[in-house]
């Protein structure tokens, strides 16, 4: 009797639509229902536009949307290592191994030009691409990206800092 009990099928047989097949319930005989208005997947509601385009009022934003810090920054540059230094090089000056093998050369980071930029537009670049660079939305977080772009302009200020740019505290710490 135990056996017997053990081979039903119920849970094999389930009352159940496949996606995209026919069905003679619906008058439109569809069996996959159209989104309702308004309806956003789970994990897609960007409503933090600042997070999400790195734009404030449709301009470039020129702040970050967290607080950076030493985690942010240590992400960045691991982020930074695997996505970028390819082609930018671990210092941002545009020398990556693929660069070295024949690939186009991307510009500087370190040229006047994209150290004046807003901190928004170098994350609009990483998440659209631009020129030959592709579009890495699709492979690397929001948050992620920006880390990415703190990291950046830290390479930017490692190559230009001056003493002014040390904390007072620290400046007694610098050899001559």
């Amino acid at each position: 009797m135990l056996t017997g009990a053990a081979c039903r099928q119920d849970m094999h047989n389930q009352p159940k639509y496949l996606p995209l097949r026919e069905s003679s319930f619906f008058g439109d005989a569809r069996s996959a229902r159209p989104l309702l208005p308004g309806t956003v997947a789970r994990g897609q509601l960007h409503e933090d536009a600042l997070l999400y385009t790195g734009k404030v009022n449709g301009a470039d934003a020129t702040i970050f949307p967290f607080r950076i810090d030493d985690r942010v920054m240590a992400r960045g540059q691991e982020r930074f290592d695997i996505f970028c230094a390819p082609c930018h090089g671990r210092t941002g000056t545009g020398d990556g191994m693929v660069v070295r093998r024949g690939y186009r050369r991307p510009p500087s980071y370190h040229d006047d030009r994209l150290r004046g930029v807003p901190v928004g537009h170098v994350f609009d670049v990483v998440s659209r691409g631009f020129g030959a660079m592709p579009d890495y939305a699709a492979q690397i977080s929001a948050p992620d990206r920006w880390a990415i772009v703190a990291y950046v302009r830290a390479l930017q200020l490692s190559q230009h800092a001056t003493v002014a740019d040390v904390p007072a505290a620290e400046r007694g710490k610098m050899r001559e």
